[in-house]
């Protein structure tokens, strides 16, 4: 199949080299065309997955006429401050009575708080979209780590169309209807895993990281059945399993964050000496605004919104967490 790949990004870039090792034809867009040049020339991608070589049979373009009218499948694996906007341009371009679109980003649209694929509904004029989501660093799926996601859409049959196109020997890939609840999996995770990086940059040990993963757990089944999530999927890959890789791993861009954070160094440093995105922080204030909209308790959740973007020191955090009013589990 001809697959074009919008986002030449870490987990752009490792999709396309695992879906070019299925045999196949991979076209990868980024925005920028002196780094596609660059990348196109050494077959590395140094600034977002380094140490990793690209095949010749995978083609690098900063031009989106050329990746998208011939894709059978649109790959969407843009940061979610810019999917719409990048979506818009899609749009013209793409064929969406025979297009798949696969969406891989995991936020909240910051204007509308659409989920991604909701954007890309309403942005490309298509229901052919399927969310791929779950605990899969690039770093890991690049070298053939095995690797288990989920895939949903209400539509079954694009689900496992979507399924056998990604699945293989060393990553393995389930199905669900259940849209909502893996896009909610993939927004409450990066923040959680700002709150734990915290925590380690603190020092602290185990036990901490455990108790935040396990109440971060709550905070998400919370908002995900008001929304309307299923249970099962926030206890599986795209739910727990997400949560768990972006909490402890150190490819976790979120728990570098944090861990910065515990260690003192303002928000705005942080942010402004990264060269890839961390979901975390954007989806950050858009969690807040969605557990008033449900009014859903989530402190863990609410305190990383404070040190994001209200100034609360992260050391302060550690005192509104533990001196709450003891109650039931």
């Amino acid at each position: 199949m001809n697959i074009a790949i919008v986002g030449d990004g870490g987990w752009g870039s490792a999709v396309a080299r695992l879906l070019d090792a299925k045999g196949h034809t991979v076209t990868v867009w980024g925005p920028f065309p002196d780094y596609i040049a660059e990348v196109r020339a050494s077959r590395q991608n140094p600034r977002y997955l380094p140490g990793i070589d690209f095949p010749e049979s995978i083609r690098w373009t900063a031009d989106l006429a050329e990746a998208v009218p011939a894709a059978d499948v649109l790959v969407l694996a843009i940061p979610s401050k810019f999917y719409r906007a990048v979506c818009a341009q899609v749009a013209p371009l793409l064929d969406t009575a025979r297009t798949l679109i696969v969406s891989l980003t995991k936020g909240v649209c910051p204007e509308t708080h659409q989920r991604m694929s909701e954007v890309a509904k309403a942005t490309l004029g298509t229901d052919r979209v399927v969310v791929l989501s779950g605990p899969s660093h690039a770093e890991e799926v690049a070298r053939g780590v095995p690797t288990a996601v989920t895939c949903a859409c209400r539509d079954h049959a694009l689900a496992v169309q979507a399924q056998t196109l990604f699945n293989g020997p060393r990553f393995r890939v389930y199905t669900t209807d259940d849209v909502l609840g893996v896009e909610i999996g993939g927004v409450v995770k990066n923040v959680l895993a700002i709150a734990v990086g915290a925590s380690d940059g603190f020092g602290f040990g185990d036990n901490t990281r455990a108790a935040l993963i396990t109440r971060g757990l709550a905070e998400m089944m919370r908002l995900g059945l008001a929304m309307g999530a299923k249970p099962q999927t926030l206890s599986g890959l795209a739910g727990v399993g997400d949560l768990i890789v972006t909490c402890t791993s150190c490819h976790s861009r979120n728990h570098t964050v944090g861990e910065r954070l515990g260690k003192g160094e303002p928000i705005a440093d942080i942010l402004a000496s990264m060269k890839m995105v961390a979901e975390g922080v954007d989806n950050a204030s858009l969690l807040h605004d969605l557990a008033q909209q449900y009014g859903v308790e989530m402190p863990i959740a609410d305190v990383v919104y404070r040190i994001c973007y209200q100034g609360l020191a992260a050391k302060d955090a550690v005192a509104l967490l533990m001196d709450r009013a003891a109650k039931p589990e």
